[in-house]
């Protein structure tokens, strides 16, 4: 917007009746429209590139979180049964030590 309003008031500048009287203020007015209108298409094209740039990272996130959420829920399924089979040795451990209970504790 700040461009924009340079570019403007460069325009302005430009069409004052001041610049048909005085040569040399023409010529340095127009030198300010041209850099100010360079300085808007440059800024132009950062605002562009900024914008592309947010939404390709935009897309990878977007990507990459399904990927994200099934890792999660994967160890989320391990843990419990990581858990559960960790309560059936607690349990087969507190039983007497015979053939069957070791071979179970054993696997």
């Amino acid at each position: 917007a700040m461009s924009k309003s340079a570019v403007k008031i460069s325009s302005d500048l430009l069409s004052n009746p001041l610049c048909e009287q005085e040569p040399s203020f023409l010529e340095m007015v127009t030198a300010f429209d041209t850099a100010m209108k360079r300085m808007d298409s440059f800024n132009q094209e950062k605002v562009n590139m900024g914008y592309s740039v947010f939404l390709s990272g935009a897309c990878l996130v977007t990507q990459v979180l399904p990927c994200l959420n099934m890792a999660v829920k994967r160890r989320e399924q391990t843990l419990q049964d990581y858990k559960r089979l960790q309560s059936k040795v607690e349990k087969y451990e507190e039983k007497e030590r015979t053939g069957p209970v070791l071979a179970k504790l054993h696997q």
